[in-house]
């Protein structure tokens, strides 16, 4: 970790390599090292769910060069950013097999891993729940039997004396009395497994209290004061006295936004007396004990008229929280408010609702639900579309959003929402779903076909969010910009040296980005998540630009004897276009002397921020609102895949892609996301799940010799378009689409499968089991597919 330039970092040394007694893995320390550097262990659960009846932390504290261990009853306080539901390590009962019980600080790693193994901890095993549907059940045991004291943010609505820990209802029109009026009526159910994010660089965190109480923790995260916030709450800290460093983070992907270590560490540095104290998950960690994506059950019911409009649409999301719901309490939230997906339903009953579990903890993932609810409803329309007769294309046509139609929360889109409608024909004219599409394989082993999906999200984040930037230029003109958006691998810095290049007309080698987000010296951000760095941090930079623009103009004004309208920004220079006069910018960001001596102005520097403007909370009892988001992104995939049918083995040939981005602001920055999005996509689609050990509650492929990820040999042909009807209040009308692109790619696989072989799978990965599965059944004369349990 980079901690370069503060008192407490300094000197260079070799890369030193130990094993973990504990997990026999290699641990590396930083290659800065932080001096004095304190190496902490964590104890985990080994249970999934029990009473805490004692933690003995004696034994460990007489190994040598052990200097702290903390357990529950020193720091019974409580985090999480809109449900407080977990403490910083377990007080009365642990919820998951990795729950963190108590931790240790010493010299070495070794000597922590020594004290971790001597700890002692009595246990009184409880009933765990695995399954949501378990866990809805009267008399199902409590994961949360507290739930009722647990402070949360206005917008949650857990449900005491029971597993709920959210639940967003929609309410649209008369769902019982339009269903009655249905010339079709379809049902299915779906099914998501828990995956993991697996960045590259695993979690870490360094934390460090100095002899005056304050505070600095350096840590991989996305979201560098919303952790300082947190922490703050957690721990009744002022702000000012916490100070958040984020290096270069190695992956994200939703995974390390909110909070994760950060607490651990903290609660150690606390008993070190000013010694900086190292937090870090190992890879097979990182699969258990710190956050994944949620499991979803899906259960959908279409009623259709006899010209192919639904007309009717009941959804329920039920939601595997996993044993906390701090941060997942929104991803339910998100899903409920967008769970008609890229479609107009005039009369809609929609359910979202969170359940805990006795699994790991469910949390953001890229999507942030929507991969998961498109899975369903994606397959859902495909087949109510096969169902009916009608092809799937114009099925889609026929029921999608566009402008003056009504999202499911009543909020209706004007001509700058976006276009999904072309991007359906351009994804079905790309893929061949408007030709014919006989399969060439001639009834042999191999079957080829094409199917599509389509996606729409918007940036699930509190109505006050904000992104702010300083600008400021330096005396050769050099334009600095400091922003705390972090950039995790999407362009963040490339995009903001572009939007204030353009707007103050300099070349963009002139405009230098500083963002290693720090929050005692940086601008505030709320957090990197929901797509919306370009969009929001974007804005800011144009409004910071304007200001700069301002103040250079009436400089030159005084400089050139001209009214500052009269002039424009031209190539390094402020230009009069009348009398061909100019001055050049290096002799008016600090200010103009003239002649005589006397000088106007002074340095140029301005700080902006942006807000969405007009936003509006959902009806607690329906979910309507005119303006419950602030921005929707539409697009869609098509994909070819050839199966084998003697092995279920799918293969991705092909993929075509279009989005509606408001405006392409850098064409491989956006290409990449999009190709980036789609191999993820795959992953989750065809091969990612984390397997529950139902008798121990451990995850049983917490490595990567058995979860497997798509490598570059997975990748298919891959192509990519982009509309850009502009968006109202995006910047030069962008709009963000990091997260959108693997939202559809595996409902479209999942189509792709139907058209080739004729089967349905219901659950994720679609496995080559579960294909040979369903080609199986539908041999053996039964109703093909695997459906979601």
């Amino acid at each position: 970790m980079s901690g370069q330039g503060y008192d407490w970092v300094g000197q260079d040394v070799e890369r030193v390599d130990a094993v973990d007694k504990v997990t026999g893995a290699a641990r590396y320390t930083a290659d800065l090292k932080f001096p004095r550097l304190l190496h902490a262990a964590v104890v985990r659960s080994s249970l999934p769910h029990a009473r805490l009846l004692h933690v003995d932390l004696g034994p460990a504290l007489s190994v040598p060069g052990v200097k702290a261990a903390v357990c529950g009853r020193d720091v019974p306080f409580h985090v999480g950013i809109y449900l407080k539901d977990q403490t910083v390590f377990a007080c009365d009962r642990v919820r998951y097999v990795g729950d963190p019980v108590a931790a240790v600080a010493a010299e070495s790693p070794e000597a922590a891993a020594e004290a971790a193994s001597r700890i002692a901890i009595d246990y009184e095993p409880l009933e765990p729940v695995f399954d949501v549907e378990r866990g809805l059940e009267p008399d199902a045991p409590r994961v949360h039997p507290e739930l009722g004291r647990y402070e949360c943010v206005p917008w949650i609505t857990p449900e005491p004396g029971t597993n709920v820990c959210n639940h967003l209802k929609v309410r649209k029109g008369d769902f019982d009395a339009a269903l009655k009026r249905c010339a079709h009526v379809i049902e299915n159910r779906f099914a998501v497994p828990q995956v993991q994010h697996v960045p590259l660089e695993p979690h870490v965190s360094v934390a460090r209290v100095d002899l005056a109480g304050r505070v600095e923790i350096h840590t991989s995260a996305q979201s560098p004061f919303t952790v300082r916030h947190l922490l703050c709450a957690c721990f009744g800290f002022k702000h000012a006295d916490v100070r958040v460093i984020v290096p270069h983070v190695g992956g994200g992907f939703g995974g390390k936004a909110g909070i994760n270590l950060e607490p651990i560490a903290t609660a150690l540095a606390l008993r070190c007396d000013g010694r900086p104290v190292r937090v870090a998950v190992d890879r097979s960690e990182e699969f258990y004990a710190v956050v994944v994506r949620q499991g979803l059950q899906a259960s959908l019911t279409s009623g259709v008229d006899e010209n192919g409009r639904v007309i009717a649409q009941k959804m329920r999301y039920v939601w595997d929280c996993g044993a906390y719901g701090g941060y997942g309490v929104n991803v339910v939230r998100a899903a409920g408010y967008t769970c008609g997906g890229a479609y107009a339903f005039d009369h809609v009953q929609g359910d979202s609702i969170g359940v805990y579990t006795n699994r790991p903890i469910g949390s953001a993932y890229r999507g942030f639900g929507m991969q998961e609810i498109h899975w369903a409803l994606e397959s859902q329309m495909d087949a109510v579309a096969r169902e009916i007769g009608m092809d799937p294309v114009e099925f889609r046509l026929r029921n999608c959003l566009g402008p003056g139609k009504a999202t499911v929360t009543g909020q209706v889109l004007d001509e700058s929402a976006g276009d999904v409608a072309t991007c359906i024909r351009k994804v079905a004219c790309g893929i061949g779903l408007d030709v014919d599409r006989t399969d060439p394989s001639g009834g042999g082993p191999i079957r080829r076909g094409r199917g599509m999906a389509c996606a729409v999200k918007a940036p699930a984040m509190p109505n006050d969010a904000a992104s702010s930037v300083i600008l400021k230029f330096c005396e050769d003109a050099t334009l600095e910009l400091s922003l705390s958006g972090v950039d995790i691998g999407q362009g963040l810095r490339t995009v903001a040296a572009q939007y204030a290049a353009q707007a103050l007309k300099l070349p963009i080698e002139s405009v230098r980005v500083h963002n290693l987000p720090d929050t005692h010296l940086s601008p505030y951000d709320w957090q990197t998540v929901a797509s919306r760095q370009t969009w929001a941090t974007g804005n800011a930079v144009l409004r910071a630009a304007e200001d700069c623009k301002r103040q250079l103009l009436e400089t030159a004004a005084s400089a050139l004897g001209r009214p500052a309208d009269a002039l424009e920004l031209d190539a390094g220079c402020v230009r009069d276009p009348d009398s061909g006069r100019s001055v050049p910018l290096d002799r008016l960001v600090m200010g103009y002397l003239f002649e005589d001596g006397h000088a106007v102005g002074g340095p140029v520097a301005a700080c902006a921020h942006f807000v969405p403007e007009g936003l509006l909370f959902l009806d607690p009892e329906t979910s309507q609102s005119k303006k419950p988001v602030a921005k929707w992104t539409f697009g869609a995939q098509g994909v070819e895949i050839s199966v084998d049918t003697r092995t279920g083995e799918i293969r991705v040939d092909r993929v075509v892609a279009c989005y509606d981005v408001g405006k392409v602001v850098h064409p491989s920055l956006i290409r990449g996301q999009t190709f980036g999005g789609i191999v993820q996509g795959l992953g989750t689609g065809l091969m990612e799940e984390l397997v529950l050990d139902r008798t121990s509650g451990r995850i049983a492929n917490a490595t990567l010799a058995d979860y497997k990820i798509p490598s570059s040999l997975d990748a298919p042909r891959m192509e990519a378009g982009f509309l850009e009807t502009p968006q109202a209040d995006g910047p030069l009308g962008a709009r963000g689409v990091g997260e959108h692109t693997m939202i559809p790619t595996p409902a479209a696989i999942a189509n792709a499968l139907v058209d080739a072989c004729g089967v349905r799978v219901h659950s994720m990965p679609l496995t080559a089991e579960k294909v040979l599965a369903a080609l199986d059944a539908r041999e053996a004369g039964r109703e093909g597919g695997h459906r979601g349990s």
